[in-house]
C-alpha cells in the first residue's frame, strides 16, 4: 500500500502580499489602461493629455502641444498652472513627487484644485510614470524651471530648479517600457482622431500634434472657436444634409453644464456621441436618456400641433425620430457617476432631467421658430415611421413563412453539424465556385458554408425596409440567428466565428467593406463581441519539385523565395478563390490549425462611423481623398 503525501499551503496573514508605490500597475498595466497592446500604449498619450485638458477646463491653459519624437518619445506640453511644486506637509514631498509616484493622487478629490474633471480616478501620470522606461518632467512656476527624473516609475532625481521664467506650465517627456507594451510604435492617426476630439469637445482650446519620425514629419493644430456645433459639421461632412443650420444650445443649471448641438442627414443612420467631462459614454447613460426622451416628446407635440400627425395616428417613435440624425451631448459636472472602471455609462440620475428640461425647452422655441426646417424634419420622421412598418410586416412575414417551413434555413447554407454555438463557425464566400469548394474542403462537423451571390447591398443607402428585401442580407440574418437592429439578440447567435472569406483584389475588398457596413450598421453586436473575422488566403503559390510553399502577401514572398534557385521555382498568382481547389483551400485558409484569421474589433466607434461614412456614403469627393492619401500604405492591390 503507497503512502500518501498531502502538501499544506499555509494561508495567514503573512502570506498577504502587498504591493507598495506603482507596483501594482507595472503587474497588472492593462486594470489601468485596458490593455499592453496598441490601445493601452496610446491610451498613455490620453492620460498626460487629461491633465492639461483639466488645467483648461478650471480656465488656466490655452495651448497643449504633443510631440512625437524620434523612437517614440512622446512629450506633452501646456501652458497651465504647472504641477504644484511645493511641499504636501501631509506627505512630506512634493506636489509634483505625488502626482507621479502615488495613484490617486491629485487635485481631483475634494481639494478645489479642479472644478471638473475627467480624470476621475487620479491615476492618470502616475500610471503612465510606471508603465514608461523614463520619464521626465518639467514645470515653469514661481519664475522659475523645475525638473525631476524617473525610470520605470522611480525617480533618479529630487525636484530640482535648472532655469528662470515669467510663464507657466507642465511638459512631461516619457518613453513606454518596450518590456511591457507588445509594440511601442505611436500611429498618427489613431492619436489625431482623439486629439482633435478633445478640441471639439473644448472649444477654444489650442491642441497641436507634431510627428518628428525621420520620414513621417507632420503637424496639425486643432482649434475650434464653435466646439461641439464644429464638431457636427466635421462629422457631417461626407453627408447630404436636410438643412443648412446646426441646432446647438449651451446652458448651464445648478453645478452642471450642457452642450448640445444636432442636425438632421438625408440618410438613414443614427449618429448620436454622449460625453460626460470629455469622456466618451458609448453606452450613453442619464444624459443620452435625457436628450432622447426630450427630442421624442417635443417632435411629437410639434407635428400634432402642425397637424402632420392626424387625431387618429400613432406617435412617432423614438428610432423614426432619430432617423438620420447626428448629434453631440456633452455634458461637465462636479461628481460623475459612472457605471465601472472602464466609465462607459453616466449614472447621475439628477442628469437626465436637467437635460430633458433644456432640450425640451430650447428644441420647441426651435421648431415655432423655423417652420420650413420643422417641416423637413418632421416628413424625414413621417417618412421613418412609414419604412419602420413595412419592415416590421416584411420580419413578420418571414417569421410566419419559417414556421411554416419545415426548415428556416437558406436553401444555399451548408450548415455544419455541431450544434453548440461556441464551437460552430460559418464562412461567407464570395461566389458559387469558391463555394463549392469550400464546401467540399471544409470540416462539416464545425463549418458551415453560406456563398454570396455578387456585390451585397450597400446599407449605408438603403432603408430597413428594402435591405429585407434582398435575398442576400436575408439570408444571412436567417443564419446567424440573431435577428436585427431592434431585434437584435447575440444569445441566439449561432455561431461564434462569421469569417468573410473574399478574394485578394479589388472586388474582394468592396465586398468586405460592404458586408462589415452591414455588420456595423445593423449587428453591431456580432463585431462587439469578436464574432466577426477576415480569412487570410494566400496570394502565391510557390513550387519547386514536389515541394509546395504559399505566399499571403509580397512581402511572404520575396522571404519564401530568399536565397532559392528562382529557374526551378514554379510561381502561380491566385486571382481569386475560385482558383484553389478543395484541398488548397483548406489547407491554406479554412484549416483551425494552420490558417490565419484577422479579427474585427471596433476601437473607436465615432472613428468607425466616419470611415464607413465616407468609404459607402453618397459623396465621391471625400472617397477619393481617401484613397489618394492612403494609397501608399496598400501593400496588395489587383488592377
Amino acid at each position: 500500500m503507497s503512502e500518501t503525501t498531502t502538501t499544506t499551503h499555509e494561508y495567514g496573514a503573512d502570506q498577504i502580499q502587498v504591493l507598495e508605490g506603482l507596483e501594482a500597475v507595472k503587474r497588472r498595466p492593462g486594470m489601468y489602461i485596458g490593455s499592453t497592446g496598441k490601445q493601452g500604449l496610446h491610451h498613455l498619450v490620453y492620460e498626460v493629455v487629461d491633465n492639461s485638458i483639466d488645467e483648461a477646463l478650471a480656465g488656466y491653459c490655452d495651448k497643449i502641444v504633443v510631440t512625437i519624437g524620434d523612437g517614440d518619445i512622446i512629450t506633452v506640453t501646456d501652458d497651465g498652472r504647472g504641477i504644484p511644486t511645493g511641499i504636501n506637509h501631509k506627505e512630506g514631498k512634493t506636489g509634483v513627487e505625488l502626482a507621479l509616484t502615488v495613484l490617486h493622487a491629485g487635485g481631483k478629490f475634494g481639494g478645489g484644485g479642479y472644478k471638473v474633471s475627467g480624470g476621475l480616478h487620479g491615476v492618470g501620470v502616475s500610471v503612465v510614470n510606471a508603465l514608461s522606461e523614463w520619464l521626465t518632467v518639467e514645470v515653469k512656476q514661481n519664475k522659475k524651471i523645475y525638473r525631476q527624473t524617473f525610470e520605470h516609475g522611480n525617480k533618479t532625481s529630487e525636484l530640482e530648479v535648472i532655469g528662470n521664467t515669467n510663464r507657466t506650465g507642465t511638459k512631461i517627456s516619457f518613453k513606454p517600457d518596450a518590456d511591457i507594451f507588445d509594440e511601442t510604435e505611436y500611429d498618427y492617426d489613431v492619436l489625431e482622431h482623439r486629439l482633435r476630439e478633445l478640441a471639439f469637445l473644448n472649444k477654444g482650446v489650442s491642441i497641436t500634434l507634431t510627428d518628428e519620425r525621420p520620414g513621417q514629419e507632420q503637424s496639425h493644430e486643432y482649434h475650434y472657436e464653435g466646439g461641439i456645433k464644429s464638431y457636427i459639421e466635421y462629422m457631417n461632412r461626407n453627408k447630404e444634409v436636410l438643412y443648412d443650420q446646426i441646432t446647438y444650445y449651451e446652458k448651464s443649471m445648478e453645478n452642471y453644464e450642457v452642450e448640445i448641438a444636432f442636425q438632421y442627414t438625408r440618410g438613414y443612420q443614427e449618429n448620436i456621441y454622449a460625453y460626460a467631462n470629455n469622456i466618451f459614454t458609448p453606452e450613453g447613460g442619464t444624459h443620452l436618456n435625457g436628450f432622447k426622451s426630450a427630442l421624442t416628446r417635443t417632435i411629437n407635440n410639434y407635428a400634432r400641433k402642425a397637424n402632420f400627425l392626424k387625431q387618429n395616428d400613432k406617435n412617432l417613435s423614438g428610432d423614426d425620430i432619430r432617423e438620420g440624425l447626428t448629434a453631440i451631448i456633452s455634458v461637465k459636472l462636479l461628481e460623475p457617476q459612472f457605471e465601472g472602471q472602464t466609465k462607459t455609462k453616466l449614472g447621475n440620475p439628477e442628469v437626465k432631467g436637467i437635460v430633458e428640461t433644456i432640450v425640451s425647452s430650447e428644441l420647441d422655441a426651435f421648431l415655432e421658430e423655423n417652420p420650413k426646417i420643422a417641416e423637413a424634419i418632421v416628413q424625414k420622421n413621417i417618412s421613418a415611421s412609414h419604412a419602420r412598418m413595412a419592415a416590421k410586416r416584411a420580419r413578420e412575414m418571414t417569421r410566419r413563412k419559417s414556421a411554416l417551413e419545415s426548415t428556416s434555413l437558406p436553401g444555399k447554407l451548408a450548415d455544419c453539424r455541431e450544434k453548440d454555438p461556441s464551437k460552430s463557425e460559418i464562412f461567407l464566400v464570395e461566389g458559387d465556385s469558391a463555394g463549392g469548394s469550400a464546401k467540399v474542403g471544409r470540416n462539416s462537423e464545425i463549418q458551415a458554408i453560406l456563398p454570396l451571390r455578387g456585390k451585397i447591398l450597400n446599407v449605408e443607402k438603403a432603408r430597413l425596409d428594402r435591405m429585407l428585401n434582398s435575398d442576400t442580407i436575408r439570408g444571412m440574418i436567417t443564419a446567424f440567428g440573431t435577428g436585427i437592429g431592434e431585434d437584435f439578440d447575440i444569445n441566439k447567435a449561432r455561431y461564434h466565428k462569421i469569417v468573410i472569406m473574399t478574394d485578394a483584389d479589388v472586388d474582394g475588398a468592396h465586398i468586405r467593406t460592404l458586408l462589415l457596413t452591414f455588420f456595423y450598421r445593423y449587428m453591431r453586436g456580432l463585431i462587439e463581441n469578436g464574432y466577426v473575422y477576415i480569412a487570410q488566403p494566400p496570394l502565391y503559390k510557390v513550387s519547386w519539385g514536389k515541394h509546395v510553399e504559399y505566399a499571403y502577401d509580397d512581402a511572404d514572398l520575396d522571404r519564401r523565395l530568399e536565397g532559392r534557385d528562382r529557374s526551378r521555382i514554379t510561381l502561380q498568382r491566385y486571382k481569386g478563390l475560385g482558383e484553389m481547389d478543395a484541398e488548397q483551400l483548406w489547407e491554406t485558409t479554412m484549416n483551425p490549425e494552420t490558417r490565419t484569421m484577422l479579427r474585427v474589433g471596433i476601437e473607436d466607434a465615432t472613428y468607425a462611423d466616419e470611415i464607413f461614412t465616407m468609404l459607402m456614403g453618397d459623396k465621391v469627393q471625400p472617397r477619393k481623398e481617401f484613397i489618394e492619401r492612403n494609397a501608399k500604405k496598400v501593400k496588395n492591390l489587383d488592377i
